[in-house]
């Protein structure tokens, strides 16, 4: 039996550098620093990975199917970025809108205080979640970063609109 290990791959993406956390084959972390090599060790991301985030960034894939794990969080959190999954590609939703799907309609500060702790973002999309007057919230990796992504969904959708 292979054990599994943890490690580490960098992407070289449209918003600058990405390194892809993986717990043997699934993915269990998206960070916008390097890593800490202690625990983990370089590696490489599975090749159907890297084509879903290719065709993430050209707009052509809209949801990933690549398997996710949470190794850290509270059940709160994790109910918070489970339930981001149910935001559609190029859409926003607001943080109260999140409390409200979960069932805690007035914990819209706690929610986002559990995206600032997202482990996997873009894949577990919290860059898609604003302020409810349409400003955009923070987001970890800076709020230039959440406004580049929804930018890269948005344009993506407008592309497909005007080739139908």
């Amino acid at each position: 039996m292979t054990k599994s290990f943890v490690h580490y791959d960098k992407y070289v993406s449209p918003v600058g550098p990405l390194y892809f956390i993986f717990s043997g084959k699934i993915l269990s972390g998206v960070s916008f620093t390097k890593p800490d090599k202690v625990p983990f060790r370089e590696g490489s991301t599975p090749a159907g990975f890297l084509k879903e985030i290719a065709g993430y960034f050209r707009g052509s894939i809209k949801s990933f199917k690549q398997k996710t794990v949470f190794l850290q969080g509270t059940e709160f959190e994790k109910d918070v970025w489970r339930t981001l999954n149910e935001i559609p590609f190029g859409e926003t939703r607001t943080y109260k809108w999140v409390a409200e799907r979960i069932g805690r309609p007035g914990a819209s500060r706690a929610v986002g205080q559990a995206l600032s702790k997202n482990p996997i973002p873009i894949v577990i999309p919290c860059h898609r979640v604003i302020e409810s007057d349409g400003s955009m919230g923070g987001y970890s990796s800076g709020v230039h970063t959440k406004v580049r992504l929804l930018e890269l969904e948005y344009y993506s959708i407008q592309q497909t609109d005007k080739t139908m």
